[in-house]
């Protein structure tokens, strides 16, 4: 075959080969703890993975096999069409070793192959090269890649060589190509991604994947509508359940429609609001979740005095997925967040409801705001924006690949305060900080970590600037006459061992207004879609909702339920019960302890099912006429 055209396609096909399932072989052994390695469970992975790494290279194959088959003999015998040949295939070659590289580095990072993370990742190319920069030692990675390159092209010099002096008639290439484009036919029509979703183990489930087909398969799933996809019950029967869900008479209002008035029966409290959503910071570092380190000092004292939620949940694993939850209190949505989608201008939000009785709104980002399209989402909803590029010469201290850090970002929002107050405006802030992020560099001196050490420093750095930042508040005239809401965006795990593992969701959140909230601990289980209501019926505005989320702070409050997703799992979870709806209709139900699967036939689990596809195909809904309103 080396004596053949094709066997350049044939040799970067064996060397890709061998490098992805070494690269399978690595991250099997770094996730031995948590995936069953019986001989029948390895084969089982390790086979799949040979069918989505043959896959990915029939794909390959394809292109070239084309055009191979053009190139004349005389052109591909020639000695120029050989040394642009060789310098091609070294070109693939250090790709290859590259991306299997940063591959590694995005499996350390998120437990996952290639996503639509990493899709987003090259959208975003400044915020990724510094932060890869200011992470990594890429000229010694980079140097490292550049010399296997060098040595595996040596290897294989002569193979190529041999293959670009051999001479083949039209009709035998066109058999060869002929040949690989039905091969790819038929790998299109039977290798999908049903194979490795089958996998309850999520680890497992990464695993049997190559992480350059995961990559293509992210492009082609970025936003996927629920309902041709996602299991669904008859319109009459799941309007009735969601309008009972969200606490409005199903008799009253149209199919799905689940508006409703919010009385308040005290009068309204026009307290100013901080919403600051903290970026990664899990439950689990602070001291009241079992963290020993001791990372949350101001937090674990700050904590004792206000309104404190044990059970609250992020509804992503992304930034967006919880900024799109706290300002439209909506369910995660399938594929890409509402923040990127197209049409999601003049959305129904909690910005408009403050905005309507005169406060000044405004969302804060230490970092560049076209990044996910926070900016163009924010303005297009109502609030004024302020990001980077609004600070001011003097005002910007310390600054990374992600944007100011988090002292910065809260010196700004006092001054923004100050203003309003100034003005004699009410304020409603929603803040999001960048610093507890790799690569998790912050100003020195601040704690007894240096810069750059582990996202435990990270962590501890957030603590202290927020504790700095009440310490500026204190001494405003407004601050007697405020809400601060702390929250994080979503934890700091990637994937865990099931889709959606609860643990990997819990996220901290506290309210805090000496002299309107007594100090306490609220056990509730809910989500982050419950964070506007629940704020708008602690200060006793009655306004008309169309928010999904529900007033956790209720007493007796017997709904008690979260929503989380992944990307194309989303999830509800009641009673440590979690049901997860997946593409091509398809329906698990787990415990939440151990991850065990349960029977669909179950009593409870059926109901639940039941409202999870309520809840889900109503938001569907939703979207579809809100956006098509534009």
């Amino acid at each position: 075959m080396f004596k053949s055209r094709y066997g350049i396609i044939l040799i970067y096909c064996l060397l890709s080969m061998v490098c992805f399932t070494l690269m399978r072989t690595v991250l099997y052994i770094c996730s031995w703890n948590v995936i069953d390695h019986s001989l029948l469970n390895t084969l089982g992975i390790f086979g799949l993975g040979l069918v989505y790494d043959a896959t990915f290279n029939v794909y390959v194959a394809l292109f070239f096999g084309v055009f191979l088959f053009m190139i004349p003999n005389r052109i591909l015998n020639s000695k120029a069409f050989r040394y642009i040949t060789y310098l091609f295939f070294f070109g693939f070659l250090y790709f290859l070793y590259f991306s299997l590289t940063a591959e590694w580095f995005f499996w350390e990072e998120f437990k996952t192959r290639f996503n639509f993370i990493a899709v987003d990742y090259l959208v975003y190319r400044r915020e990724v090269t510094d932060n890869m920069v200011e992470s990594y030692p890429i000229p010694y990675i980079l140097s490292g890649v550049f010399l296997v390159s060098i040595a595996t092209f040596w290897m294989v010099k002569g193979f190529l060589r041999r293959s670009l002096l051999a001479k083949e008639g039209v009709l035998r290439r066109g058999v060869i190509t002929l040949s690989i484009m039905a091969l790819s036919l038929i790998s299109y029509q039977a290798v999908g991604q049903s194979f490795r979703d089958a996998r309850v183990n999520n680890y497992e489930k990464e695993l049997c994947s190559n992480g350059q087909y995961q990559f293509v398969g992210a492009f082609r799933n970025n936003m996927l509508d629920y309902r041709p996809f996602y299991p669904l019950g008859p319109d009459p029967q799941i309007s009735e359940l969601a309008k009972k869900s969200v606490g409005k008479d199903p008799a009253t209002g149209g199919l799905y429609d689940i508006s409703r008035d919010i009385q308040a029966d005290r009068e309204e409290r026009r307290l100013n609001v901080f919403i600051i959503c903290v970026e990664s910071l899990s439950a689990d570092f602070l001291t009241r979740f079992g963290q020993k380190k001791n990372l949350t000092p101001f937090m674990d004292r700050w904590f004792k005095e206000g309104l404190f939620f044990t059970r609250f949940y992020a509804t992503g694993t992304r930034t967006i997925r919880a900024l799109e939850a706290i300002t439209l209190s909506i369910p995660p949505t399938p594929g890409r967040s509402l923040v990127k989608r197209p049409d999601n201008a003049n959305m129904y939000n909690l910005g408009k409801i403050f905005k309507d009785r005169s406060y000044d709104i405004a969302f804060l980002y230490g970092g560049r705001g076209y990044f996910d399209n926070m900016n163009a989402f924010y303005a297009n909803n109502g609030f004024r924006v302020v990001d980077l590029y609004d600070f001011e010469d003097g005002e910007v201290l310390f600054q990374n690949a992600w944007g100011v850090s988090d002292g910065d970002l809260y010196r700004k929002a006092v001054k923004e305060a100050n203003r309003a107050y100034g003005e004699g405006n009410p304020f409603f802030y929603f803040l999001m900080t960048t610093s507890n992020h790799r690569p998790y560099t912050y100003p020195e001196g601040r704690i007894d970590i240096p810069s750059k050490t582990n996202r435990a420093g990270a962590v501890k750095y957030t603590d202290w600037a927020i504790g700095n930042f009440l310490d500026q508040a204190r001494e405003k005239p407004w601050f007697d006459n405020t809400l601060f809401v702390l929250v994080s965006d979503h934890t700091s795990h990637g994937r865990g061992r099931i889709d959606l593992p609860p643990e990997n969701y819990r996220i901290p959140m506290w309210f805090y207004a000496p002299g309107f909230i007594e100090p306490g601990k609220v056990h509730t289980t809910a989500s982050l879609i419950d964070l506007a209501p629940s704020v708008l019926a602690l200060l006793n505005v009655p306004y008309t909702s169309k928010f999904f989320g529900q007033n956790i702070l209720e007493e007796g409050q017997t709904n008690q339920r979260a929503f989380m997703a992944n990307y194309l799992t989303v999830g509800y979870m009641q009673d440590d019960i979690i049901v997860e709806l997946l593409p091509q209709k398809n329906v698990r139900v787990v415990q939440a302890a151990d991850g065990s699967e349960i029977s669909k036939d179950d009593k409870a689990a059926q109901s639940f099912i039941q409202k999870a596809i309520s809840y889900y195909q109503l938001t569907a809904k939703y979207i579809e006429e809100a956006t098509a309103e534009k």
